[in-house]
């Protein structure tokens, strides 16, 4: 963003010509299903009052002019909010979602709505109505080689930079997937107001960005209390003690590596245990489907819910929302994405902040994200040891003129984006 925010400035390109970029993208990229809805007006609106501001040396911040995309759970006031489902199909809210305005206020541009798991329940990104995030267009055998963005804010990894929201991993999940910083800020500091809740207890608003510095940029602005919002809290300074970086089982070996490069610069890694985590997911479950009871019981169909055909008991359907082991989905993939919430859940449970940060590449050339996590309200000093991480990893990061100008080679390559391109990353 900053990037972008400097070719703004200095006149290399304006808002029109940014947003005009972006749309024209999207529209060639449509197979990547990363949008549900699209608000081409009101973005070309808002970069034209974006124009005006720059011409007169009257910019709002680093986001004007930058587009930014909204996971479609987010209410955004005049915009169909869908939760990627039937059931909200054609709902227009006559209001936005706290994080809404405090980016248009800051000159941001809604570019759009992003797709997800129906409701925002799952792990994959598979299971929207609007389709699936990342089906590869050259596999000869289209049912079973997907390329999955994670979930569930799988469009907002897709989208590159978006706001998306966390239950137990849904933010970190497809970021790590898609080689992008994904951050859960701690619970209470960022304003869930407006957020259509699976689980009121631990949903929160994640940012998705391409480097730290963004994340940080997007905290900054969404960050504070709000009145509206019941479990809002005020900032409050906790004493750091240490920092427990979150082990990925299948990569305990760049997590060694990481943890010689904290000891190279003078910290001390401490290995921990943290016997109750085999609890944690059990905890979660039951929070998380009560919780999605609880919330699902408003879609009775006699305001805005969809009504069909079908002449099924509603208990039924309730069960295929809320147990995912009847769907119809390739069983190797989705399975192993759904084990990552095993490591991820426990940091929404107890309202930690946390990151993920694209640290290298797997044996089959595909990113890996090494996450961390911090005391609650610590969220600053995490980025900080991000951003410190992220500097000494060096993993390549899609640049804005790869993005401006290389939109053909990115769309005939779009199942390996730039994996091929990519060399390892120095430590790694």
């Amino acid at each position: 963003m900053l990037e972008v925010s400097a070719a703004l400035k200095q006149g290399q390109i304006t808002p029109t010509e940014l947003c005009q970029k972006c749309l024209s993208l999207i529209k060639k990229t449509k197979f990547l299903h990363a949008y549900i809805t699209v608000s081409e007006e009101v973005a070309l609106k808002q970069a034209k009052e974006s124009e005006k501001r720059y011409k007169h040396e009257q910019s709002l911040g680093d986001l004007d002019g930058i587009p930014i995309a909204v996971k479609d759970t987010f209410s955004t006031s005049g915009i169909e909010t869908t939760c990627a489902s039937n059931m909200l199909k054609g709902y227009v809210p006559p209001y936005n979602a706290r994080v809404v305005p405090k980016l248009l206020d800051q000159g941001a541009l809604l570019i759009g709505k992003t797709n997800l798991d129906e409701f925002a329940i799952g792990s994959g990104g598979t299971d929207g109505v609007f389709g699936p995030r990342k089906q590869n267009p050259h596999s000869k055998n289209e049912d079973s080689d997907w390329l999955i963005t994670g979930g569930s804010s799988g469009g907002s990894a897709a989208a590159m930079s978006a706001l998306g929201s966390a239950t137990g991993g849904s933010t970190r999940n497809p970021a790590a997937h898609c080689r992008f910083v994904g951050f859960k800020p701690s619970y209470g500091l960022v304003s869930h107001y407006g957020l259509i809740l699976l689980v009121n207890l631990m949903d929160v608003p994640g940012i998705l960005t391409r480097c730290v510095d963004d994340a940080a940029i997007v905290l900054s602005v969404q960050a504070g209390h709000d009145t509206n919002d019941y479990v809002s809290k005020l900032c409050i300074e906790i004493p750091k003690e240490y920092l427990v970086p979150e082990l990925l089982s299948e990569v305990q070996s760049f997590w060694s590596k990481a943890a010689d490069l904290f000891e190279s610069e003078g910290a001390k890694v401490i290995e921990v245990s943290i016997p109750h985590t085999s609890y944690s997911i059990v905890c979660y479950h039951v929070s998380c489907t009560s919780g999605v009871a609880l919330n699902m019981a408003r879609l009775d169909g006699l305001q805005c819910s969809h009504r069909c055909d079908t002449d099924v008991p509603t208990q039924c359907k309730t069960g295929k929302i809320i147990s995912s082991k009847h769907r119809k989905v390739e069983a190797v993939p989705y399975l192993e994405f759904i084990k990552n919430y095993i490591f991820t859940q426990a940091v929404n449970m107890a309202g930690l902040p946390a990151v993920s940060i694209p640290a290298a590449l797997s044996n089959q050339g595909l990113p890996v994200g090494l996450r961390f996590f911090e005391h609650a309200f610590c969220d600053q000093q995490l980025l900080t040891v991000a951003k410190w991480f992220e500097k000494q990893v060096q993993f390549p990061v899609i640049q804005l003129q790869e993005f401006m100008d290389d939109c053909s080679s990115m769309i005939t390559h779009s199942t390996k984006l730039a994996f091929n391109t990519l060399k390892r990353p120095k430590k790694f």
